[in-house]
């Protein structure tokens, strides 16, 4: 009953929105036409009638039976609709605030006595107010759309770091971070082997992982295995775990099943030769010299996001070594844990954030909604003498798109 309830409920606030939407929709076309006036109203009130109808038919027409890249593109499409309206109205409230008021203030000198004021003539609705909402509500609905072109646009960031103390062998380092591949939304697989070229031809010493390789099931990279098994560096693959990786997003009918995926999701990390990383350190050897990499399991500070993650247990040990590195999925850990407690671990690899897939990133500039979530979301950060990258993400979730924020490989050079 509840959830009927809430179904209605949400149908009630979607039409809503719609006709408050309209009415600008109606004055800025009033001097079209007849013909176009009615196409344009036509297509407006089409998107309202497939969400309605999705919303309701979605239990009986077997949709999460489709194809995966149907069943995003659609839900995107409908769901970036009503947030482009929703934005819409604050620019319509705006006007509609302006207009009471000044309603307001025409009855006060009405009341007062002023002879000026005699004609009851209705204030109107600002012009350039409704252009600016619909402008903006659908520039932002036209954005979304293309940023279905941009899931597989993998962009290389190049990044330089300095540190005093790096040892002598491992200056120049190369080291290549990719993170939250989310192998259930990669339908293009061979878009996602171009990607992996390009990190090949990068040559890099080192490669690192930090972690979402799935949204939720371990199956989900059957098809994909082959693909990342191809990359290969001297020193080696090594990787993490992230929230999505645990099956903590999806009932299961037995918490051993939920185990077993686990467990499965483990060894297909060692199939395609990745030293998965569980709360543990490792030394990494050259030129006779060795630095620690530690890699810790999921660990975030926001309440929803698990903590499996044991970085004092990961931390043990390594001690003895001039130089660490940390593999920790969650960018929010380095401010919440390391920062304060682990003075002498000098560079963190994050993902997890990717950026929200949304923004926008020019020289000098840049915002996404997810900066009001996490402070530390997308490229380099330091605190004194600590450095924390966070990978953009190289697939995607949800939204299957990108836009401003694109999927990213990072190459990191040491010095």
């Amino acid at each position: 009953m509840k959830k009927l309830f809430g179904s209605w409920l949400f149908i009630i606030v979607m039409v809503s929105i719609d006709l408050y939407v309209f009415q600008a929709l109606r004055l800025v076309t009033e001097t079209l036409p007849g013909r176009y006036r009615l196409i344009i109203h036509a297509i407006y009130w089409s998107f309202t009638v497939v969400a309605i109808l999705l919303f309701l038919l979605i239990p009986y027409i077997g949709f999460e039976n489709l194809p995966g890249f149907i069943r995003t593109q659609v839900f995107a499409i409908v769901v970036g609709f009503f947030i482009a309206k929703l934005i819409a109205s604050l620019f319509f409230l705006v006007d509609d605030l302006r207009r009471i008021l000044q309603w307001g203030g025409v009855k006060a000198l009405k009341l007062a006595g002023s002879e000026k004021l005699t004609d009851d003539q209705p204030i109107t609705r600002s012009i350039f107010l409704s252009w600016l909402g619909i402008g903006i509500g659908g520039s932002l609905f036209g954005s979304l759309l293309y940023g279905f072109s941009n899931k597989y646009s993998y962009k290389v960031e190049k990044v330089k770091l300095h540190f005093k103390h790096l040892p002598e062998a491992f200056r120049g380092l190369k080291i290549l971070q990719i993170s939250d591949i989310h192998s259930g939304s990669l339908t293009d697989h061979a878009a996602v082997a171009k990607g992996v070229q390009k990190m090949l031809d990068m040559e890099p010493d080192i490669i690192f992982f930090t972690g979402d390789l799935v949204n939720n099931v371990a199956d989900e990279m059957e098809d994909l295995k082959k693909v990342f098994s191809r990359l290969k560096a001297p020193l080696g693959v090594y990787s993490i775990l992230g929230n999505h990786d645990y099956g903590d997003y999806v009932p299961w009918e037995s918490q051993e099943a939920k185990a077993a995926n686990l467990e499965k999701l483990k060894a297909i990390h060692r199939e395609m030769g990745w030293r998965l990383l569980l709360n543990e350190h490792v030394p990494i050897e050259r030129g006779g010299e060795q630095i620690a990499l530690i890699g810790v399991e999921n660990w975030g500070a926001k309440a929803r996001f698990s903590k499996y993650g044991d970085l004092s247990k990961a931390y043990e040990g390594s001690d003895k070594y001039p130089f660490k590195m940390l593999l920790s999925h969650d960018p929010s850990h380095w401010e919440a844990e390391v920062c304060k407690h682990y003075a002498d671990i000098d560079l963190v690899f994050s993902g997890h954030t990717h950026g929200m897939q949304f923004g926008v990133e020019i020289p000098g500039f840049r915002w996404s909604p997810v900066q009001y979530v996490y402070r530390q979301w997308a490229g380099l950060y330091q605190k004194e003498h600590q450095k924390l990258y966070v990978n953009r993400g190289f697939g995607f979730l949800g939204y299957p798109g990108r836009v401003g924020i694109l999927p990213e490989i990072t190459f990191m050079e040491l010095t």
